[in-house]
């Protein structure tokens, strides 16, 4: 009879915290830490990714950039790690480089990293002539790539304008998975979005 009482008991208390805490998942309280596809974006990108669609809309609004465009170069990028570096200098989810800032701004901070990204998006599209392969390409190996032949290319900007440009194309599809998302996740993009994981707090 005790071991019975307890079990209801336990029930009971189980379902008054549930009672509790449900209108704060209603309310979105706690929507950081259960990423949703709302829309804005196509749902193929990675939940850490997903994480940011609210800034992401934000930013793609009042940045004048495809809110696809952005999510793709933060996928590859960072895979929304905001305080990632690259051994070449860059920083946070955008991953700009340095030189991109004015005099002690902070790098790491997302609203100034998407400020900074989109800056060089928008300088890329003018030297691409909106060609987004070109503009991917661009904001990987800098503006001179594009007035040169694919074959002289990095091979870093190579694959990022592979990549880049087919999970772009996937995500303006609005496809629920992309095989070219799941290649780069398979060539090393599966670490980079555990590490982003742990840096966001999600399970």
């Amino acid at each position: 009879m005790t071991l019975r009482r307890l079990h209801y008991g336990s029930i009971a208390s189980v379902l008054i915290v549930l009672l509790f805490v449900a209108p704060f998942f209603a309310n979105g309280i706690i929507r950081r830490f259960v990423p949703q596809n709302t829309g804005v974006i196509a749902p193929l990108f990675t939940r850490q990714v997903q994480y940011w669609e609210t800034d992401i809309a934000r930013w793609s609004n009042q940045y004048d950039v495809d809110p696809n465009l952005m999510a793709t170069i933060m996928q590859i990028e960072s895979c929304g790690h905001p305080t990632v570096g690259s051994p070449a200098g860059a920083n946070g989810l955008f991953q700009v480089m340095p030189f991109h800032f004015s005099p002690g701004e902070d790098m790491l901070n997302p609203e100034n990293n998407a400020l900074r990204s989109t800056n060089f998006v928008h300088e890329c599209s003018r030297f691409a002539s909106g060609d987004v392969g070109l503009i991917l390409a661009c904001y990987n190996g800098g503006p001179s790539v594009v007035n040169r032949p694919f074959d002289t290319w990095a091979h870093e900007t190579q694959r990022y304008y592979v990549w880049g440009k087919t999970i772009y194309q996937d995500a303006i599809n609005n496809y629920e998975t992309s095989a070219h998302l799941d290649t780069w996740l398979q060539a090393g993009g599966q670490n980079l979005c555990l590490r982003a994981s742990v840096a966001l707090g999600i399970p």
